[in-house]
């Protein structure tokens, strides 16, 4: 996957099929293409429920401490909801000699 997708199903629609207790997104518009570093809806655990909010995401560029393994506990994972997204083309690009990356597609 290229870091790219698409969430174009309306907040209502998430929230119940999550369960989601409380939603601090205000008006959801559709996102046909989420970007790194865009913010855009995950569902959070807490001790209330489930909560819909809007976080940033991204790949972190400097080098982990030995401790990042806490990250992978079941009380810092969330869900992120997705219509489709994209994924590198099969070929590397003749002038660039990289990959680009491929349309938004729905699986």
């Amino acid at each position: 996957m290229c870091n790219l997708y698409s969430i174009t199903t309306n907040q209502a629609a998430i929230a119940a099929l999550f369960r989601v207790v409380n939603r601090y997104v205000g008006n959801l518009a559709p996102m046909p293409a989420v970007f790194p570093d865009y913010p855009a809806p995950v569902i959070l655990n807490t001790d209330a429920g489930s909560e819909m909010v809007l976080m940033r995401w991204g790949s972190r560029r400097r080098r982990e401490p030995a401790g990042w393994r806490g990250w992978l506990k079941p009380a810092n994972r969330c869900l992120v909801p997705a219509n489709s997204f994209a994924e590198y083309a099969p070929e590397p690009n003749p002038e660039t000699r990289k990959k680009d990356c491929g349309p938004v597609r729905a699986e």
